[in-house]
């Protein structure tokens, strides 16, 4: 009796193989030079976890901010529709990234004491596509460039973010070309600095959600940037929490003081007014 895979296999007739000299797979996705980038500098059998985790990670980001600088693109130009697909995907791959926590939570603490210590000062902080990330989103700390310096061209990368609009800030311009009465001081800010919510901003918000059936499309640009935020603090919670598990109260390896930087971190609101609009509804 033959295996059931073979009999499904024997099944397809146009099935090529004869890949000499053509795309295939492997070299499609480069996966040669993908899984030659996992390279441990210790002999701790679980180093290939916390490395692949981190990865995987950084891919993910990189997805992230591509679908949020072409949203934040379409809401420049107005052009919504595209843009909630793109909002959307990324709340789908913040959900991917939660669940990675729990895969990297199953790293104990005697397993990581193993090689932590040859790490030396790497750190997640050093991140530029985390920091560009946040940059984006709003939450904009320039002094966090300082473990850039070294690298001149991702520094730059990071200046020229800030000194683009947030994604919060192009919703907040659509919301004034709409009619909506956004207090000029809030166009004209200064896009470099943290934002602070503002009254105006939030009386807007209100009428859009008090008049939901005639706005609709920016109502739904509301409850978008709401999912957004709301799985980026999942998120910030679990890498909390997982890093607390795996070190308790150690500082991090990047000097920061580790789960107290995380603790703080969570106190941050992107989009401040779309969750104040919710108690003065």
């Amino acid at each position: 009796m033959q295996h059931g895979g073979a009999d499904a296999l024997a099944s397809e007739h146009g099935l090529q193989a004869d890949l000499a000299g053509r795309l295939d797979y492997g070299s499609y996705l480069a996966i040669p030079e993908l899984l030659a980038c996992q390279r441990p500098i210790s002999d701790s059998h679980d180093e290939m976890l916390f490395i692949v985790i981190h990865q995987a990670t950084e891919l993910w980001i990189k997805l992230m901010l591509h679908e949020l600088d072409a949203a934040r693109l379409q809401i420049a130009a107005d052009r919504l529709g595209p843009c909630f697909k793109m909002t959307a995907r990324v709340s789908r791959i913040q959900q991917q990234l939660v669940q990675a926590w729990d895969v990297l939570s199953t790293l104990t603490p005697s397993d990581y004491l193993v090689f932590r210590h040859r790490l030396g000062p790497a750190s997640g902080f050093q991140s530029h596509q985390y920091r560009r990330l946040e940059f984006l989103l709003g939450n904009r700390d320039t002094r966090k460039l300082a473990v850039f310096r070294h690298q001149p061209a991702l520094l730059g990368e990071l200046e020229a973010e800030c000194a683009r609009p947030t994604l919060y800030d192009e919703a907040l311009r659509l919301l004034a070309r709409r009619g909506l009465p956004i207090d000029p001081g809030v166009l004209s800010r200064d896009v470099s600095r943290p934002y602070a919510a503002q009254p105006s901003v939030l009386a807007a918000w209100e009428r859009v959600y008090r008049r939901s059936a005639e706005l609709f499309d920016l109502y739904e640009l509301a409850e978008e940037l709401v999912d957004l935020e709301d799985a980026f603090r999942q998120w910030r919670f679990r890498h909390l929490t997982t890093v607390e598990r795996v070190i308790g109260m150690k500082t991090g390896t990047g000097g920061t003081s580790g789960v107290g930087y995380l603790r703080r971190a969570l106190d941050y609101v992107l989009f401040p007014e779309l969750w104040q609009v919710r108690t003065v509804l």
